[in-house]
């Protein structure tokens, strides 16, 4: 089924989720917004002000060469009017219409920001397309550029277009004043771009000394201070907003509200934070993008807490380290973390150019800010991100215990690394099936493998693809069936109710979690089970065994059921692999730096077993490598039914890795 958001039906739903204090809040943001549409106050008179958040002296002469050539190469792309946002190669940049959106070819309309139908693709266009580059971080390349080269075309583009997009998007008018986190990250953007340019002589002219700049600066606090998100949605998008509102109040801390909005944003920061991150480290949303963006924006809030010499609270620095450790943790030979949940490419700080690791980039900072760990992972290659925070960031682990060795079990969030020979890597998923009532970024995926060897994802997790417009995808790329777990009688383990609503919510435990090194020549065993099928409970095991190079995956059906039950078990390959399926076993072949590598599937006997490849009439087999993208490739599915007078149906795969 097809759930639109903006529906009576959704807003009822919507409405179920949320406690009393929440209806409260939301109830006097719908005044507040009905009474902001009479007038805006004016910006308070500003005078003297003085940017004084600047970068130490040699900072920028730390920046590794590579990165710095990787960066002046994006730069000058971009100065050539050409980026890529979600899939869309865009040539419009070098004069952008900040409501156009290339994709559907719409432009969204002015008026009144709270009248804008945001989530109306026939109104708006696609809303990410709209909002991405006006959340300015291809302006704080550009910017990097600048303090690297000195090149003042990087610093009047910039300029330039600051000055086009302040005049377009006057406060509270259109599409770019409709969404907190939108608002956060155009702060963060701002102060680094003013940090950046600090040597351009129209540097204080853009922003300080500038009516326009200021009177922006002060409406994008003034909003953020009045609309937080709340209760339900207080993900990812709070903490944005809270590092934005923080991260504004001190480098640009030039307004008789500036010391109140400092405090606030701390104050959300710091509580959003914990409430956000397992006591293990991962983030509760249990989707590893925001996990990046939110230590990614963290780590740029203690930076300008740093810069301005304004205390942070220590837990702020624990849950940064926790999470840094946790990410060390779980990211595989080539340094790539799980794909689990939804991704949306977003970032909170862009100084790198493309081709670098974002996940390197963010181990790399945390060696630089809380200092490495043993069994952490060797990170190759350098970038911009990490000598500029390393610089503001003032290296004090939080007095707190590390693992002494690397973790493979995250048993508040229910996630599990196995790892064997040939640089195996399978993470099992038996967690909470998301985060808050509504679990807004989780799919229906418990109890889902994903299998990788030397950093090939050979059962892959599908990704994301999209969020708004294409309901059919949204659906699929979220589903059961999409992903390496088993769906019963043709529904999801969990009950969806919108776009980013679950009603109904799996739960999972697992029961066994022995994470022993298999690459040792033992076996790596888990088991986990889970109660989202009604009358009947879904229990699975995995083995990696070293010696044979090969993971078991048993599947279990529990529960006299009444009537048969069908049953579809669904194995997704990775984009790089070839399979040759005959029967119930299939081959699999792929090439890694030049290498032909193998691998056999033994599949269930039970189960008829088909390959489906790049289907459209419903979607099936495919795999998006980012946002808006997707590309074919193999999804094995087998189909069955348990029987009704068993208790207990069971169904057997060997993954089997040659050479």
């Amino acid at each position: 089924m097809t759930v639109s958001a903006g529906s009576a039906g959704w807003y009822l739903r919507r409405l179920s989720r949320m406690g009393p204090r929440e209806v409260g809040g939301r109830v006097g943001d719908a005044v507040r917004r009905r009474r902001w549409r009479s007038g805006l106050p004016d910006c308070p008179s500003v005078t003297g002000a003085r940017f004084t958040a600047a970068l130490p002296a040699g900072t920028v002469a730390a920046v590794p060469p590579d990165a710095a050539k990787r960066l002046l190469a994006e730069a000058d792309r971009l100065m050539a009017g050409h980026a890529v946002y979600f899939g869309v190669d865009r040539d419009d940049l070098a004069d952008p219409d900040w409501r156009y959106d290339p994709k559907t070819g719409r432009r969204a309309p002015r008026g009144y920001a709270f009248d804008v139908p945001y989530r109306d693709e026939d109104a708006v266009g696609d809303v990410k397309q709209i909002w991405e580059p006006s959340r300015h971080q291809y302006l704080t390349v550009l910017a990097a550029a600048y303090a690297i080269t000195g090149d003042e075309r990087y610093a009047e583009r910039v300029a330039g277009h600051l000055r086009s997009w302040w005049a377009a998007n006057p406060p509270l008018r259109g599409v770019h004043w409709t969404s907190g986190i939108e608002l956060g990250i155009r702060l963060l953007s701002w102060v680094w771009i003013r940090r950046l340019l600090d040597g351009w002589p129209g540097a204080a002219g853009l922003f300080e000394g500038n009516p326009a700049a200021l009177s922006q600066i002060w409406h994008h606090q003034r909003w953020l201070a009045a609309f937080p998100s709340r209760g339900s949605s207080a993900n990812n998008h709070v903490i944005a907003e809270a590092a934005g509102q923080f991260a504004a109040a001190c480098a640009f801390g030039w307004f008789p509200s500036s010391a109140r909005w400092r405090a606030d944003a701390l104050r959300s920061l710091e509580r959003h934070l914990r409430s956000n991150t397992f006591r293990s480290g991962l983030n509760r949303e249990l989707a590893t993008e925001y996990h990046g963006l939110v230590l990614e924006l963290g780590l740029a809030a203690v930076a300008e807490a740093d810069a301005a010499d304004v205390p942070v609270p220590a837990s702020i620095r624990l849950v940064l380290l926790r999470m840094t450790d946790a990410l060390a943790a779980i990211v595989d030979s080539r340094l790539r973390p799980p794909r689990q949940g939804d991704a949306d490419d977003g970032h909170g700080l862009v100084v790198d150019g493309a081709g670098g690791n974002r996940w390197a980039s963010l181990l790399a900072t945390g060696d630089a800010v809380f200092g490495r760990l043993p069994w952490w992972p060797a990170v190759s290659g350098a970038d911009v991100r990490t000598p500029l925070l390393a610089a503001l960031i003032r290296p004090a682990a939080p007095a707190a215990a590390r693992p002494a060795s690397r973790p493979g079990h995250f048993a508040d969030a229910g996630l599990t690394i196995l790892r064997g020979p040939k640089e195996i890597w399978c993470r099992c998923d038996g967690g909470p099936h998301g985060f808050l009532s509504i679990a807004a970024h989780a799919h229906a995926d418990a109890l889902s493998v994903e299998v990788r060897h030397d950093g090939v994802d050979v059962l892959a997790d599908p990704g994301t693809y999209c969020y708004h417009g294409q309901p059919e995808w949204r659906q699929y790329f979220r589903s059961t069936l999409g992903h390496n777990t088993l769906r019963l009688d043709g529904g999801d383990q969990s009950v969806s109710g919108g776009p980013f609503l679950w009603t109904r919510h799996a739960k999972s435990r697992v029961l066994v979690a022995d994470t022993s090194d298999a690459s040792d020549g033992g076996t790596a065993r888990w088991c986990a089970e889970h109660h989202g099928y009604r009358g009947a409970v879904h229990r699975r095991r995995v083995e990696l065994t070293a010696a044979a190079k090969e993971l078991r995956v048993v599947d279990e059906v529990r529960g006299r059921h009444g009537s048969r039950r069908a049953v579809h078990l669904a194995f997704h390959l990775g984009p790089a692999i070839a399979a040759d399926l005959v029967g119930n076993r299939a081959l699999l072949t792929w090439t890694r730096d030049g290498e032909d590598r193998s691998a056999v599937l033994d599949l269930p006997g039970q189960l008829c077993w088909r390959a489906h490849r790049g289907e459209s009439n419903p979607p099936l087999g495919w795999y998006s490598a980012g946002f808006g993208r997707k590309e074919p490739t193999t999804t094995l599915i087998g189909a069955g039914f348990a029987d009704a007078a068993a208790p207990l149906a069971e169904y057997t795969t060997v993954l089997g890795f040659r050479g």
